[in-house]
């Protein structure tokens, strides 16, 4: 997925607040948005079959990486080809979460993140990123580069159609110089059919059909002896001189040392939920007439597009939409994101349409720098790999060989810079912004009305059991029940109009209608609505990494 604006960057057109269309009825009148059985499955889900895992969890293990993604799957190869002992854990199926629903942009070229890097964390960190983005590039060439089905070489472009992308470009651009990473700059024609004001680009990148690439590496991981066990969530952690304890919904397991490669954090010991930031976006795959742009295109503009083609199972061409990002539980509706995303397609490709939609989410830190490096108080058994910012099909690599430098002793010396939490006045002003904005939503939710959705076959809403919140739905006929109060901090959730979940609105932890755990922070399911917690079921949220 792609990189979006600086919270300083103000949308000039935000799609949450997007006008009604003339000549519409009105939105509770209709259905927003037409579904198919498909839609919340990305594409790259009908061309890869199911991953192959299943190994039993055992007693113990040498090293237990948590998060069958691109980090986790990396990770638990390289340190295999090392020498260590490798379990591990995903909470679905390999693949099942942010790295299954990535665009699979493998790219140097990254949007406007390599200026929001330096402008947070300054100039040595920014090169330090740049370097570490150029290990993971050169990873992944050489695993795969007799694999066509996985990875393809294509230029990328970072393109302005306003004067704010314009300002935003030349940030990067500058930001890139610094970085040392070569780039050329481009006016007017870059495959696209409308007009662009300027544009960084940089050739021979890569672009990834991210569950072919997953599945490749998968398959070398347990060639080589990673044991893979899937449906296994991780719930706690014990972290001692001696090792560590897992608690999973399979059993407990001890290992010397966990990787946690979960996007946020499966087990928070350092208060990342404080610093990171939960963004989502949403992505859709249309048809178009004539050919399909060549190459990956992401705008600098503040309401961003990125574009990109990509295969269906049938052997036909189809463009990758994606658009701006959001923070999941704070949008009143969020078929309107998809609907706004539909009406640019059609203005900038007037024969688009739309086969499909899917919805994939990350992190980012406060300091805009990821983090890769020990979890504070784990008597450094606990590893982390968090903060991607979109980016982790890249970083998802670099995070990795970073991983295995520093439990071998020699990492690279841009490692050092992943795994330090970089502090700036910026920084600490973006967190104490993060942190008023969680009170405020901490005390809307429990203090404002109820609100009720209804559409065709969906009605789903918040009501008030005295004074405790209750979230009730109803989805063609099945009646949950739970309640609305986010078990990891105690935020009030609320209906996410486009995926039929409920997302809250503090740190971005997300449920079923039944309550079970997605994704987020939260590791626990929402008890029933009459204060029973249920046993644990199967899972629904996986890895998270991006791209």
């Amino acid at each position: 997925m792609s990189s979006s604006p600086s919270p300083e960057q103000q949308p000039e057109h935000s799609p949450e607040q997007d006008p009604q269309p003339s000549g519409e009825p009105p939105q509770d009148q209709v259905d927003a948005v037409a579904r198919d059985s498909r839609d919340g499955t990305a594409v790259w889900r009908d061309v890869v079959p199911e991953i192959e895992a299943g190994d039993l969890l055992p007693d113990s293990a040498g090293t237990v990486v948590v998060g069958a993604g691109l980090t986790g799957v990396t990770t638990a190869l390289e340190l295999r080809r090392r020498g260590h002992e490798v379990l591990l854990l995903e909470a679905t199926t390999v693949g099942a979460g942010t790295t299954g629903r990535t665009t699979g942009k493998a790219s140097l070229l990254q949007g406007t993140r390599y200026g929001d890097i330096r402008r947070f964390s300054g100039d040595d960190a920014v090169r330090s990123y740049a370097e570490a983005g150029a290990a993971a590039r050169d990873w992944i060439q050489a695993e795969l580069a007799e694999v066509p089905d996985a990875l393809r070489p294509q230029p990328a472009f970072t393109y302005a159609t306003s004067q704010p992308g314009i300002r935003s470009l030349q940030a990067e651009a500058d930001a890139m110089r610094v970085a040392g990473v070569t780039f050329e700059t481009r006016f007017g024609e870059v495959g696209l059919p409308f007009l662009v004001s300027r544009a960084l680009v940089m050739t021979e990148q890569g672009q990834l059909q991210p569950l072919v690439a997953l599945a490749v590496l998968a398959a070398k991981a347990r060639a080589a002896g990673v044991r893979i066990v899937d449906r296994c969530r991780v719930t706690a952690a014990d972290a001692g001189a001696h090792g560590v304890t897992l608690n999973t919904t399979r059993g407990a397991v001890r290992a010397q040392r966990v990787i946690i490669a979960t996007g946020f954090p499966a087990i928070d010991r350092g208060g990342f939920f404080a610093t990171l930031t939960p963004t989502r976006e949403i992505v859709a795959a249309y048809t178009i007439e004539g050919p399909v742009p060549q190459g990956m295109y992401l705008s600098a503009d503040p309401v961003t597009r990125s574009l990109r083609p990509a295969v269906d199972e049938h052997g036909r061409e189809l463009l990758v939409v994606g658009g701006p990002s959001f923070f999941p539980g704070r949008v009143p509706d969020t078929r309107r994101i998809l609907r706004a995303q539909d009406r640019w397609t059609a203005q900038a490709f007037p024969s688009a349409k739309r086969v499909r939609w899917w919805a994939a989410q990350d992190y980012r830190l406060t300091n805009r720098m990821p983090y890769v490096g020990a979890m504070p108080m784990s008597h450094d058994r606990i590893f982390v790999a968090t903060g991607f910012a979109k980016w982790g099909m890249t970083t998802a690599v670099a995070a990795a060989l970073a991983l295995c430098g520093q439990l071998e002793g020699d990492a690279p010396a841009w490692a050092q810079s992943l795994a330090r939490r970089h502090k700036s006045l910026r920084g600490a002003a973006q967190l104490a912004r993060t942190v008023g904005e969680v009170a405020a939503h901490t005390a809307r939710g429990w203090a404002g009305p109820g609100e009720t959705h209804t559409e065709r076959g969906v009605r789903a809403g918040i009501r008030r059991d005295g004074a405790k919140p209750i979230a009730h739905s109803e989805i063609d006929g099945v009646t949950c029940e739970v309640s609305a109060v986010c078990t990891h901090m105690g935020g009030v959730v609320r209906w996410n109009t486009l995926e039929r979940t409920w997302d809250c609105p503090l740190h971005g932890s997300r449920f079923a209608p039944d309550g079970r755990v997605i994704e987020g922070p939260a590791q626990r399911d929402l008890p029933s609505a009459a204060g029973r917690q249920e046993r644990p079921r199967e899972p629904v949220g996986g890895d998270s990494v991006s791209s």
